[in-house]
């Protein structure tokens, strides 16, 4: 496995505030003022390396540099990772638009100067968006892909008020698919899943991914994204894929009862789950993948490192895990690991293939 090409479909930054400040627009930009409150909201109020030094499982969170990436593409063999924040998984919680926008085009511009300019065919980014005010969200959209070089955007699962089938995100989805650049719906926040009653941690983090996934998708089904939008792709991302099957039967068993109450919906959800076109994040170890694969086929699964939220040694050992599975054709290790997120992402494959000639330590200038 380790003589693949492998495409890590999502990876990590740890945002710091003291970083951030200095990439805001004015009036915000370095104004000291402002450190008096956090830049992100909290996910879900649970201090989350508290409660693991507590179960005695507690270890430092890795915060990686620039140049901690490109050495663990190095070693890791990874030929091109896609990197997305983690305080900004909880965006969408952000009340004030205004300040919402500010943050987006800071971090984004933080994330190009951090990250994405030291290997840019190597170290590709998702911006944040500004959806608490559409039109706001679709012109940085365009900045981001237009000037920076982003391959895309992040839905927040959890936090605005509106899901996203709702009319209100058109003007994203129009962008998006001028652009060819993918949304990805991204879980980690808990808010308005009705989980509060969850009272420990492990109980909200079991159902916190799954739900908010199923609710989003559901959503733009039925409130019909993918038929008003035909060249969108979006990928829901870090839920793993067990839920899908059973969404999937839900999603045209209700079509099939009552589709006059979703008349934007042309077609039976399966087939836009089956078109090549809705990506699903699948864990390597998981026992439900075959499953998954044989009800949307092949064509439509991605996969993680999660690195750093993860530790660098873990995705190695998944690879491993994957090569070693009988249960799964080979034709389908290759697609999920290179041929779906290159589709996904829209990279140019033979780009891709140069840049990893190259170490990636040494493919630009270090910071």
């Amino acid at each position: 496995m380790s003589q693949r090409h492998v495409i890590d479909a999502d990876g990590h930054v740890r945002e710091s505030d003291h970083e951030l400040i200095e990439y805001l627009p004015e009036p915000f930009r370095n104004h000291p003022a402002l450190f008096g409150h956090p830049f992100f909201p909290t996910l879900d109020g649970f201090h989350r390396s508290a409660s693991k030094v507590a179960d005695g499982r507690g270890r430092a969170i890795l915060n990686p540099t620039g140049q901690d990436w490109l050495d663990f593409l190095d070693a890791t063999n990874i030929t091109a990772s896609v990197i997305f924040p983690t305080l900004g998984l909880g965006f969408g919680l952000i009340a004030d638009p205004v300040w919402a926008t500010v943050l987006a085009r800071g971090y984004n511009e933080w994330l190009y100067d951090r990250y994405l300019r030291l290997a840019p065919r190597r170290l590709k980014g998702m911006a944040l968006i500004p959806l608490q005010d559409p039109p706001a969200a679709a012109a940085e959209l365009r900045r981001a892909v237009g000037e920076r070089g982003f391959v895309g955007a992040i839905l927040p699962a959890c936090g605005l008020y509106e899901a996203f089938g709702h009319r209100s995100f058109w003007p994203v989805y129009e962008a998006a698919q001028e652009l060819g650049c993918l949304l990805a719906v991204h879980g980690g926040a808990a808010q308005g899943l009705g989980l509060e009653r969850l009272h420990r941690l492990i109980e909200a983090r079991t159902l916190t991914h799954g739900f908010s996934q199923m609710l989003q998708m559901t959503s733009m089904i039925f409130g019909g994204v993918f038929d008003a939008f035909p060249r969108l792709r979006v990928a829901y991302c870090e839920a793993g894929c067990g839920w899908v099957p059973y969404l999937l039967e839900r999603l045209d068993l209700e079509y099939a009862n009552r589709g006059g109450q979703a008349p934007d919906l042309k077609v039976p959800p399966s087939e836009h789950l089956r078109s090549g076109r809705v990506f699903v994040h699948a864990e390597l170890e998981e026992q439900e993948l075959p499953r998954a694969v044989e009800v949307l086929g092949e064509d439509v699964f991605f996969c993680a490192s999660d690195y750093p939220h993860e530790p660098p040694t873990a995705f190695p050992k998944n690879l491993a895990l994957l090569a070693a599975r009988q249960d799964l054709p080979d034709s389908f290790k290759r697609k999920i690991l290179w041929d779906n997120p290159l589709r996904m992402y829209a990279f140019d494959e033979a780009d891709l293939l140069d840049a990893a000639q190259t170490p990636a330590s040494a493919a630009g200038t270090r910071r």
